[in-house]
């Protein structure tokens, strides 16, 4: 893969080279995607986006850090996408071809940053003794599964008193 189009691919189209909060920014950018796969194709498309581009993500972070000083640089939020659509996935059947529910794209988004920023367990041993392209991806996939874990059950909590 050659650097320009790494380029592309591990800062999201550029969303990356936002001067402030660039992995906000790239994940904010990553909610649209995650709505359309939701909707259109449910966990399954969900989860085949996070797998293709976990794996297309992977290479192109390499290639840029691969001569660098700085193992994850914040321009990189290709694997910001990835875990924020991963933070959708154990929702991602109650949002198949249903808008009812589109407050859970933000509170997924909410979920999704916190663990990102807090660095919780798994988030934080990822993102501190893996310094290569596979750490920089799994921390945030880490972060979107537990941020994905407490979006359902929060949802679950909120239906269960709904229904009541």
């Amino acid at each position: 893969m050659n650097k320009k189009l790494a380029t592309i691919i591990a800062t999201y189209f550029g969303l990356g080279l936002s001067p402030k909060a660039p992995g906000t920014v790239g994940s904010l950018g990553t909610v649209p995607l995650a709505f359309v796969l939701a909707y259109c194709f449910g966990v399954y498309g969900i989860v085949i986006a996070a797998i293709i581009i976990f794996v297309i993500g992977t290479l192109a972070t390499h290639e840029l850090i691969h001569d660098q000083e700085e193992k994850d640089p914040g321009k990189v939020v290709v694997d910001e996408v990835v875990g924020q659509l991963l933070a959708f996935t154990f929702v991602a059947d109650k949002l198949y071809h249903n808008l009812d529910y589109w407050w859970l794209y933000i509170f997924g988004f909410i979920a999704f940053r916190f663990f990102d920023i807090c660095k919780m367990g798994p988030v934080r041993w990822f993102d501190s003794k893996m310094k290569n392209a596979y750490g920089v991806m799994m921390d945030d996939v880490c972060a979107g599964l537990i941020g994905g874990i407490c979006l359902w059950i929060g949802f679950t909590y909120y239906i269960t008193l709904i229904a009541r």
